[in-house]
């Protein structure tokens, strides 16, 4: 029987643990069901893409070509050898005007100025930035799911405290109806009593519906139904005040790195390029002219050799890009600046409200016992006939008021625990 009912409380401990969701499971679950997530896997895939083909530019190219021409004029002998020719009965008709080709060409390239590499460079760096991106978005929706986490939160200490307080006046009013039985109170204290029961009770159905519609938006974040469980408190963290960790600035690094991935494609649009090639065609003309001024028949022909190129009309463009990237730069600096201005305000500005918090939470505790002292004094004269029932509503609202001020700033001071650890990237 023993054995039976420590399995049941094991079971038990187990079916509450496993109803319990916490801040963590919330930020977790919402980047997993988060539509742009998706784009981390598209992202490495386009950069997969755009890497193997600049990769392939060494590969072989080959072209296939066809040509047809009718010329204005073409080689021909000269008129000498042509009547020379013509006495000995010879007849040299020369090149046809119509000319036709069927070429193929391969080359090869052997040096393209480091544009292949700067291709490559680029998009791993566009990658990374885009990345970041990502990361910068997600880290914003940890955001939303905290607010709402700690509002859901609030909304529940409020919820509990106003119970609290519903049993009271359910206490306070049972007090009342007795001493109107004993003839101490009148009906209309007890109808006072009544009236703020049901007022605390619509106050509470107004809070349930507001936390209720917390909970269905956070269910929409993380992707399923809370149902019945219940968020768990957050560990009060330990406060860090080293340097910021924000997910911007490594955008902002990630930028600086696409800017100099860009540089090196500029850089490389000015230099040579070298490779091999080789032409066949068959086709009228052929290499050998002489030949084919005797006989106008279709030849193979083929040739191979080294080219190189250069263009020189980049140059004409090349300082002006650079001077733009370079202007890019120092924008991407000030707008590290200018982050890091702001981020340190904001910091500042919640470290001096958790000083604030801490420092009214410190005397929460004891004005809440001394109106709890004051509530049971006034409850003493009430039944003494001392005081009336509204000088007991009074001192219940009051008690109740500083309860829900002492709960509502414990969870206050965790959230602006959460916000300042979140503000510089802990």
């Amino acid at each position: 029987m023993r054995r039976l009912f420590f399995i049941c409380c094991s079971l038990f401990v187990a079916v509450g643990a496993h109803a319990q969701l916490t801040l963590d499971t919330c930020r977790q679950l919402a980047r997993e069901h988060y539509p742009e997530v998706r784009r981390y896997d598209l992202i490495r895939l386009a950069t997969e893409y755009t890497v193997s083909n600049a990769r392939r530019a060494y590969l072989p190219q080959f072209v296939l070509s066809t040509q047809a021409t009718w010329q204005t004029a073409v080689p021909s002998y000269p008129d000498v050898l042509t009547d020379l020719l013509t006495l000995q009965g010879i007849e040299m008709e020369g090149l046809s005007r119509d000319q036709y080709k069927i070429q193929l060409e391969l080359s090869q390239t052997i040096w393209d100025g480091g544009k292949t590499r700067a291709d490559r460079l680029a998009a791993e760096a566009e990658e990374t930035e885009a990345l970041r991106s990502v990361d910068v978005d997600l880290y914003a929706l940890e955001g939303r799911v905290d607010e709402l986490y700690f509002g859901i939160l609030l909304l529940e200490e409020r919820i509990a405290q106003m119970e609290l307080t519903i049993e009271l006046l359910r206490s306070s009013l049972e007090k009342v109806q007795a001493l109107q039985r004993s003839g101490v109170a009148m009906q209309s204290d007890a109808d006072a009593v009544e009236a703020e029961l049901l007022s605390v009770g619509q106050q509470l159905d107004g809070v349930e519906t507001v936390r209720e519609s917390y909970r269905r938006m956070l269910s929409l974040f993380v992707g399923k139904e809370l149902g019945d469980e219940r968020l768990e408190r957050p560990v009060e963290l330990q406060l860090h005040t080293g340097e910021v960790n924000r997910p911007e600035l490594a955008l902002l690094d990630a930028r600086q790195g696409t800017l100099a991935a860009r540089e090196k494609l500029v850089r490389s649009s000015v230099m040579p390029r070298i490779g091999l090639f080789a032409q066949g065609y068959y086709g009228y003309p052929g290499l050998d002219f002489l030949e084919s001024m005797v006989d106008r028949q279709w030849t193979w022909n083929a040739l191979v050799g080294v080219r190189m190129s250069w263009n020189f009309g980049a140059y004409y463009t090349q300082r002006n890009s650079l001077n733009k990237l370079r202007n890019a730069r120092q924008q991407l600096e000030v707008q590290r600046d200018v982050f890091l201005f702001n981020n340190r305000l904001q910091a500042a500005q919640e470290s001096g409200e958790i000083a604030r918090l801490r420092r009214a939470l410190a005397d929460d505790d004891r004005i809440v016992a001394l109106r709890r002292s004051v509530r049971e004094a006034a409850e003493s004269k009430l039944r003494n006939g001392v005081i009336d029932t509204n000088d007991l509503l009074k001192t219940i609202t009051e008690e109740d008021a500083a309860a829900a001020a002492r709960s509502a700033r414990e969870i206050e001071l965790l959230k602006a625990i959460y916000e300042l650890n979140h503000t510089i990237g802990q």
